[in-house]
């Protein structure tokens, strides 16, 4: 045993360094492996819930501290897949653990000049699990802060023709909710829940349970899907072609039947876009949806654009018929910012160019350069002026739209084909 392992010592001392520092690694990461599995907790197949929790207007979110108790109310239906695992309205309480720093998001409310004074980073609080109180039960969710933000809703137009994509018979099967409807707007909390324990007297309260299992196999034109989006898409960044992801809040249920899920992903591109331009001219973007792919895998292809979605109450972004989102015109505020902006930069360079001039040429005075200086300036602050850009239009990461369907989805196109071949045989 002694000889073996001197011979086992000598041959690792002969190994090059760089051969023991790999197979450290891997002893390393394989003992790392294991710790992490048996620490690793175990998760609900509830995991990735989207969780918006509707909180006091009196609450100031910068003079939270760590071990502050906030309180809220479910401000939409939490889904997974076809189940209502808490309804609107129940209670939440989060405890705050610690604060970070988050760089601020976009936003334009107000000119360049102003942002550039703004802090870039603001404090914002931690908050690593939340209680749902309902009907005397607890559960307790695992959940991660994404924003907190007063939303507003904004709608396209309705339009002339709606009425021919659908019958009456399948508007009125189709149960959607209000979209139109208006809400304060207080500040809103959106949280992710990366794991839950929910008490089993609670996973099916005011849920979907009732409803028939025979599903329908086409979902008309015209109905409205409320989905989450995945990814920041802007009129400055974005190109056209550029895939855009989005997740289905909640179950679309047609004839008393859920037709498709909770937890649907939607696949669009950027259709179209314009960034903004010079003179204040605002930027457009336009969206469109062609895939969807449901939770057991299956893609179908689909057409379904833009009805409205829920922005940032400063963001002034409008939609058309089309579902075209356009930046609006720019106001009266940020035209003043702008304009004594130019008036400062006028004044500036009118004075710069009259120390100049007098520095170069000593016979110089201020009333034979004062002509010069104040065309120079005109032109500097004219310039200024014309390459002002308009309002962005901005959808950050986890924004709330509605789309809707040009046209009939065939839920089951194998069924389709079958019954097709059949005919064929015959």
């Amino acid at each position: 045993m002694g000889i073996s392992m001197r011979w086992i010592k000598i041959k690792m001392m002969k190994m090059r360094p760089s051969v023991l520092l790999a197979m450290g690694l891997v002893l390393g990461s394989v003992s790392l492996a294991s710790a992490e599995d048996a620490s690793a907790p175990l998760r609900s197949g509830d995991s990735g819930l989207y969780v918006k929790v509707q909180l006091s207007d009196r609450l100031k979110i910068s003079k939270l501290n760590p071990g502050d108790i906030v309180e809220g109310s479910l401000a939409r239906d939490v889904y997974s897949a076809d189940r209502k695992l808490f309804p609107a309205g129940s209670r939440v309480r989060l405890a705050v653990d610690h604060l970070e720093k988050r760089r601020r998001a976009r936003n334009d409310h107000w000119p360049w000049v102003v942002n550039a004074f703004t802090p870039r980073h603001e404090n914002y609080p931690v908050f690593k699990t939340a209680t749902v109180l309902l009907s005397g039960n607890e559960s307790s969710l695992h959940v991660s802060l994404i924003a907190v933000t007063r939303m507003r809703e904004v709608h396209a137009q309705e339009k002339k023709d709606k009425s021919k994509l659908q019958s009456a018979d399948e508007r009125a099967a189709v149960e959607v909710s209000k979209s139109n409807a208006k809400k304060a707007t207080a500040p809103t909390m959106v949280l992710e829940a990366s794991a839950a324990e929910i008490s089993p007297s609670m996973k099916d309260s005011g849920g979907l349970a009732g409803l028939d299992s025979v599903h329908p196999e086409t979902v008309p034109a015209g109905t409205r899907c409320k989905i989450l989006l995945l990814g920041d898409v802007s009129a400055s960044k974005s190109k056209p072609g550029d895939v855009v992801q989005a997740r289905l809040l909640e179950p679309v249920v047609l004839n008393s039947a859920v037709v498709i899920p909770a937890g649907t992903v939607f696949e669009g591109k950027v259709l179209k876009k314009t960034p903004p331009r010079w003179l204040s001219r605002a930027g457009s973007l336009y969206l469109t949806f062609t895939d969807l792919t449901l939770p057991g895998g299956n893609r179908l292809p689909i057409a379904a654009s833009l009805a409205g979605a829920e922005l940032d109450e400063r963001s002034h972004t409008r939609m058309d018929a089309e579902g075209r989102l356009r930046g609006e015109r720019p106001g009266k505020a940020w035209m003043a910012i702008n304009i004594g902006v130019t008036a400062g930069i006028a004044k500036e360079v009118d004075d710069g160019v009259q120390l100049i001039i007098e520095a170069i040429v000593s016979t110089a005075t201020d009333a034979s350069t004062a002509g010069t200086s104040r065309i120079i300036a005109s032109c500097v602050s004219g310039l200024y002026m014309v390459t002002r850009h308009g309002r962005d239009v901005i959808l950050p990461r986890f924004t709330e739209m509605d789309i809707s369907l040009d046209r009939p989805v065939t839920l089951n196109p194998a069924s389709e084909s079958e019954t097709s071949g059949l005919a064929g045989g015959k």
